[in-house]
C-alpha cells in the first residue's frame, strides 16, 4: 500500500511546487503589479532617453561639415576653445535643476 502511494504523493509534491512558484515567484501571481510599475519607470526613462537622442541628433545635423549652422560652430568654438571676442559679452548662466 505504501508503494502505491509514493507516485501520486510525488506528483502532489511537484504540483505543490509549481503551483506555489506560479503564485509567489519572481514571475508570478502577486509580483505582477511590481513588474507594471517597473515597466512604466522603464517607459518614461525610454521617453526622456528618445527625447536626449533627438536633441543630439538635432545638434549633430546642425555640425554638418557640408552645412554646418554657423551659430552652432560658434557656441562649440567658444566653448571648447575659451576663444572670446574683446566685444563678447559672456552671460553665466546657471542650471536650475
Amino acid at each position: 500500500m505504501l508503494r502505491r502511494a509514493i507516485a501520486p504523493a510525488a506528483l502532489l509534491i511537484v504540483a505543490v511546487f509549481f503551483g506555489g512558484y506560479a503564485i509567489f515567484g519572481p514571475n508570478g501571481a502577486l509580483a505582477y503589479g511590481d513588474i507594471e510599475r517597473q515597466l512604466a519607470v522603464k517607459q518614461r526613462e525610454l521617453a526622456m532617453l528618445d527625447k536626449n537622442r533627438a536633441d543630439l541628433k538635432n545638434r549633430v545635423a546642425l555640425l554638418d561639415p557640408k552645412h554646418a549652422d554657423p551659430d552652432m560652430v560658434e557656441e562649440l568654438a567658444l566653448k571648447n576653445l575659451g576663444v572670446v571676442h574683446k566685444d563678447d559679452m559672456i552671460v553665466p548662466l546657471t542650471d536650475t535643476k
